[in-house]
C-alpha cells in the first residue's frame, strides 16, 4: 500500500507538471515527503500589527493594517515607471512602492479596500515607505492564524517562474491541509516521553506553521533529534555488529624490539598525551577485538612516532605492519622518518609506490609474501591485488579522508582476520562532527607538542606592506632558513589563478635574484612536481612558490616562514594546515597572512582566530560554526554525505550528544536488533537506509 507521503507532488493543487519539474530539478522535491521535509530557514513574527506612528527605520519586517488612499506614478526614464500607493491606518500615512510589475499592482489592489501590508520600513522623502511589500486582503487573513511566517530558500530559476518563498509557503499549507489523518510515529513513547518531545505529526505541522517562537522551537527540536538519532543508531549498530563479528589478533606482549627502541632509539621523552594514546592502543591490541581507532593530533604532535611504536608491538608479536599515505611525497617522508627512528635496528622497512618498478618491486612483493619485510610504507599501491602479506597485523592509514571507504576495506582482505586499524589525521575534527563521521571509531587525541617546539607566530599583513615582508623573508634566508609562498589556486581549473601564480613566480624571481626558487602546482606532471619538491626538501632551492598541493604532508624542518597570499580566500582549516608546514624544527617559525585592506566581517574573524591561536581543535570548532559541516576539509571525501535536512552538526552539539546517548541505550539493550519492543526503530532504520541517507560513510 502506498504511503500517503510517497505521492507525487505533481497532483498536489498549486503544483502541476511544470512546477514539479522545477521543484525536482532545483530542490530534488518529487514527493509529498520531500516537500514536507523542505524546512523554512527563518521565521518572522506576524502575530502583531504595528501602527504607522510606531514605525522606526531600524525595525525588521513588520506588518500594518489599513487602506490605500490613492495611486501615483513617477517616470524612471524610458518606459520604466515607479508606482506609489498612499496608505493609511488612521495613525499616519506611508507609501507602498513598486519599481516593476505595475499592471499586476493595479489589477490586484483597490483603493479603499482594507489590506494587511508586510515589509521592511524605510524612510524616503520624509515619509515611511515599504518597497514591494507582501499584501493580503484583511478580510481573508485571520491574525490568529498567522503566527510566525516561514521563509524558504528559493533559487533564481524558481523566482523567475514566480515561485518565491511565499509560493512555497502556500504549497506547504495545501499539503498540510491534505494530511487529514495524523502521520505515523517513528519514535516510541519511551524515548519521546522522558525527553518531552512532541509527536511527529505535530512537529511537521508546527515547523511550517508555528503560532509562536516556542512552538517553532519545539517542532524543530523533535525533527532534529529524530534525524540525528537515526544517524547515531545506525553508526552504533554497525560498530556493535562489527565488534561481534570480527575478532582481532591478540598482541599479548611488548617484546624486545619495542623495548630496544624505547630505551635506545627514542629521540626524546614522550609527551603525556603520547603516553596516554599508546596506553589506549595497547589496551585495544591485547583485548581480542579488532582495533578501529582514530588518532587525531595537530601537525607536528608526534603521531608518526606513536604509529611506529604500535607497529613494533605488531612485529614483536610475529606480525607485519603497513602505513598507507595519500601521496608519494608523504609516503617517502614516512619511509625516511621511520628508517631514521629505527637506525641500527634489524628491521626491514620497504617502500611501495608507483615509482617502485621492475626488479625492485618484485623483491618488495616477495619480501611481503615471505614475511621478511616487516614494515611496508606505501600509497594506494599497497591495496593492489598483487600485494600479498605473509601476516598483516596492523594497518595505519594516514590522512584517512583522502581514501575512499572501499579502499580502506580492501586492506582488510590482505589478512586472515581483519588487521588492527589505526587511522591518523592532522585535520582536527570537532567532537560533534567526529561522533557523526567517525562514530564507529574510538578516538584518541594528542593535544601536546613535543618539547623544544616553539609555537608558530602568525602575523596579518596587508598587500600594501610587501616591501617589509620581502625584507623579513630575505633576513630568514640569510640566516639559513627556507620559505614557502602560497598562491590561492583553490580549484585547478581557475585559469586566472594559474596566471597569477605564474606571474607571481616571475615577480618573486625578480624580487629575490640572489636566491633559487621552486614552483609547484596541481597542473604540473607528477614527475616534475616531485623533482621540484625534492629540490626544496634537499635545500637546493630556498623559496617554494606553490598552491595548496603542499597542504598535507610536506616535512621540511628547515622551512621557517609560510607566506599565504590572498589569505581571505582560504577557509580556517586550510590556513591551519598550511601553517603546519612550518614550525617543524627548533627555530622560531612565522606564518604571514596577506590580505586586501577591505575585508568582510567573517573573513576578518577568520584572520583574527588564526592570529590568536595555534590550537587546531579551537580552529576546527570555529571553522565548523563559520562554514558548516559539508565544507569542512575532509568530510566530503570521507564518504559521509551530510544528508541532514534540519539538524546542523555545528550548532546542535547538545542534540547530537542526546541522540547518541539514547541510541547507545538501545544498542546496549538489544545488540543483535531482535527485541520486539525496538521493532519500530529497526524497521524505520531499514526504511531510511533504502531512501535518502548515504550510510556508506561509516568506515
Amino acid at each position: 500500500m502506498l504511503n500517503v507521503l510517497d505521492q507525487d507532488i505533481k497532483y498536489l493543487p498549486g503544483v502541476g507538471p511544470r512546477r514539479k519539474e522545477i521543484l525536482s530539478k532545483e530542490l530534488d522535491i518529487r514527493t509529498w515527503a520531500d516537500l514536507l521535509e523542505y524546512y523554512p530557514y527563518k521565521y518572522v513574527d506576524r502575530s502583531r500589527i504595528y501602527t504607522i506612528d510606531e514605525l522606526s527605520q531600524d525595525m525588521p519586517f513588520v506588518q500594518i493594517k489599513g487602506r490605500i488612499l490613492s495611486f501615483e506614478e513617477f517616470s524612471m526614464g524610458g518606459r520604466r515607471k515607479r508606482v506609489v500607493a498612499h496608505f493609511t491606518d488612521g495613525h499616519g500615512v506611508c507609501n507602498l512602492v513598486w519599481f516593476h510589475g505595475t499592471q499586476y499592482v493595479y489589477k490586484s489592489y483597490k483603493v479603499e479596500r482594507e489590506y494587511i501590508v508586510f515589509g521592511k520600513p524605510a524612510i524616503y522623502g520624509g515619509r515611511f515607505q515599504f518597497a514591494h511589500p507582501d499584501i493580503d486582503d484583511a478580510a481573508s487573513l485571520q491574525l490568529s492564524d498567522m503566527g510566525m511566517q516561514p521563509y524558504y530558500i528559493t533559487t533564481e530559476r524558481m523566482k523567475k517562474a514566480g515561485m518565491q518563498s511565499r509560493a512555497i509557503e502556500k504549497i506547504e499549507k495545501t499539503l498540510i491541509d491534505k494530511l487529514t489523518a495524523p502521520l505515523p510515529e517513528t519514535l516510541p513513547p519511551f524515548i519521546t516521553g522522558p525527553l518531552h518531545l512532541i509527536s511527529r505529526d505535530d512537529a511537521f505541522r508546527k515547523v511550517h506553521y508555528p503560532k509562536s517562537a516556542d512552538e517553532m522551537q519545539r517542532a524543530r527540536l523533535r525533527l532534529k533529534f529524530e534525524e540525528l538519532f537515526y544517524v547515531q543508531l545506525n553508526i552504533l549498530r554497525y560498530a556493535s555488529d562489527h565488534r561481534r563479528k570480527y575478532r582481532g589478533y591478540i598482541f599479548g606482549h611488548v617484546g624486545s624490539l619495542f623495548n630496544s627502541f624505547y630505551h635506545n632509539n627514542l629521540p626524546f621523552e614522550l609527551t603525556n598525551a603520547q603516553k596516554r594514546v599508546m596506553h589506549e592502543i595497547r589496551q585495544d591490541m591485547r583485548s581480542g577485538r579488532q582495533m578501529n581507532r582514530l588518532l587525531q593530533g595537530d601537525v607536528g604532535s608526534g603521531k608518526t612516532l606513536v604509529a611506529l611504536m604500535s607497529m613494533l608491538i605488531a612485529i614483536d608479536n610475529g606480525f607485519q605492519a603497513c602505513i598507507m599515505a595519500p601521496t608519494e611525497i608523504l609516503a617517502e617522508q614516512h619511509l625516511h622518518t621511520i628508517k631514521a627512528f629505527l637506525r641500527g635496528m634489524d628491521i626491514r622497512v620497504e617502500l611501495l609506490t608507483g615509482i617502485v618498478k621492475g626488479k625492485r618491486r618484485k623483491e618488495v612483493l616477495q619480501g611481503l609474501a615471505d614475511g621478511s619485510v616487516q614494515i611496508l610504507v606505501g600509497t594506494h599501491a599497497v591495496i593492489e591485488d598483487t600485494v600479498q602479506f605473509w601476516r598483516l597485523g596492523l594497518a595505519v592509514v594516514d590522512e584517512q579522508h583522502r581514501f575512499g571507504v572501499e579502499q580502506r576495506a580492501r586492506l582488510w582482505a590482505k589478512s586472515e582476520n581483519p588487521p588492527h586499524i589505526l587511522v591518523m589525521t592532522a585535520t582536527p575534527i570537532p567532537r560533534t562532527l567526529a561522533m557523526t563521521i567517525y562514530g564507529d571509531l574510538d578516538v584518541s587525541v594528542i593535544d601536546e607538542l613535543p618539547p623544544g617546539r616553539k609555537p608558530i607566530q602568525t602575523i596579518h599583513k596587508y598587500d600594501s606592506q610587501m616591501t617589509s615582508l620581502y625584507r623579513g623573508i630575505r633576513q630568514q634566508i640569510h640566516e639559513g632558513r627556507q620559505v614557502y609562498i602560497v598562491f590561492p589556486l583553490i580549484k585547478e581549473s581557475e585559469k586566472n589563478d594559474l596566471k597569477n601564480l605564474e606571474e607571481g613566480f616571475e615577480t618573486l624571481r625578480q624580487a629575490f635574484p640572489e636566491f633559487r626558487l621552486s614552483k609547484v602546482h596541481g597542473k604540473m606532471k607528477s614527475k616534475d612536481k616531485e623533482e621540484e619538491m625534492r629540490r626544496f626538501v634537499s635545500g637546493e632551492t630556498q623559496i617554494l612558490v606553490a598552491t595548496t598541493v603542499i597542504e598535507v604532508g610536506v616535512n621540511v624542518p628547515n622551512a621557517s616562514v609560510m607566506v599565504i597570499l590572498d589569505a581571505q580566500r582560504f577557509g580556517l582549516s586550510q590556513l591551519h594546515q598550511l601553517r603546519g608546514r612550518v614550525g617543524r624544527g627548533a627555530d622560531q617559525s612565522y606564518c604571514i597572512l596577506v590580505t586586501h585592506y577591505k575585508l568582510a566581517e567573517d573573513t576578518r574573524k577568520r584572520i583574527e582566530i588564526m592570529c590568536d591561536t595555534n590550537d587546531g581543535f579551537q580552529i576546527a570548532e570555529a571553522d565548523l560554526k563559520l562554514r558548516g559541516p559539508g565544507d569542512l576539509e575532509g568530510t566530503q571525501q570521507s564518504g559521509m554525505a551530510f544528508d541532514l535536512k534540519i539538524a546542523d552538526i555545528a550548532r546542535d552539539g547538545q542534540i547530537v550528544q542526546m541522540a547518541r546517548d539514547e541510541a547507545q541505550k538501545i544498542i546496549d539493550d538489544d545488540p543483535t536488533c531482535e527485541k520486539q519492543e525496538y521493532q519500530m526503530l529497526w524497521d524505520r532504520l531499514k526504511e531510511l537506509r533504502k531512501t535518502n541517507v548515504n550510510w556508506a560513510a561509516i568506515s
